[in-house]
Formats: structure tokens, C-alpha cells, sequence
């Protein structure tokens, strides 16, 4: 999960506790991506804007919103669908 305190991402887009955003090692900035939590059935749609997790294990780090939208706190298995991707302009 993100830091509770609204910091600049790799995208170059300032992100609040506030917003629905992820981190994620390579998909584009911008994808939507839909993630289900495995163990409750709910979910949450984020947008990517950072790039990560740095911790081994995991796929996706999620901000403090969506966390509690997702109902955990801690690593959890979770099942990632992406819903759209940005085009790339040349």
C-alpha cells in the first residue's frame, strides 16, 4: 500500500490517499486496471501512475482508498484485469 501522505509518481502526476491509483512495474501510466480480491470478492478499479511495488512478491502497490475499498491493509492475493490501456502517441 502507498504512504498516507499525497506524494509526486513516477508518471509526474501528484497523487492524493484520496485518489484510486497503483503502482505497477510495467504496464503504461493511465491503464485501468480492475482488482479483485480473491479472499472477499471485492474490488476496486485504479489507475497506474507510479511505478513498483520494490518488495519481492508482490505486483501491484494500491493507494490508501483503494486498500480499504479492497477491505485489507497488509499483502493480500488479489486477481488483476485490465480494462483499458492508453494509446502511445509516436
Amino acid at each position: 500500500m502507498y504512504t498516507t501522505l499525497s506524494e509526486e509518481t513516477a508518471s509526474g502526476q501528484d497523487t492524493s490517499v484520496n485518489d484510486r491509483t497503483a503502482a505497477h512495474q510495467s504496464l503504461p501510466f493511465g491503464t485501468l486496471v480492475r482488482i479483485d480480491n480473491q479472499a472477499n470478492g471485492q474490488s476496486a478499479v485504479v489507475r497506474i501512475t507510479d511505478r513498483g511495488p520494490f518488495v519481492s512478491g508482490r505486483i501491484i502497490d494500491v493507494s490508501q482508498i483503494a486498500a480499504h475499498e479492497l477491505g485489507f491493509a497488509d499483502l493480500t492475493k488479489v486477481c488483476l484485469r485490465i480494462l483499458s490501456i492508453p494509446e502511445t502517441r509516436p
